[in-house]
């Protein structure tokens, strides 16, 4: 838990936050999440498959965004590969929910 603190609060390195929450962890929590919908929806459970699918996922990619969003702001290096870590952030992490 004191990980998921660090990282919404930005104070984890730029690169952990990126590669480790943002890239490898929202890979598979939204694959997880995604065959949980599936799952669910060839069940016949259209309701716990939103629920599970988004439920889990949106929040995880929201906390990821945010953690990477606010240590580039405190990252020290080339303030281009901070800005192109963030965008690589929204839109990877956007595909990721929206599919």
């Amino acid at each position: 838990m004191q990980a998921i603190n660090r990282l919404w609060k930005g104070e984890l390195p730029l690169q952990d936050a990126f590669w480790k929450w943002a890239v490898l962890g929202g890979l598979i929590v939204n694959i997880v999440t995604s065959l949980l919908f599936v799952s669910l929806m060839m069940a016949e459970q259209p309701l716990l498959a939103v629920l599970g699918g988004y439920g889990l996922s949106l929040p995880y990619n929201y906390i990821a965004l945010v953690g990477v969003w606010r240590s580039a702001d405190r990252f020290e290096g080339d303030r281009r590969l901070a800005e192109t870590m963030r965008m690589v952030t929204v839109v990877g992490l956007l595909l990721l929910t929206v599919t």
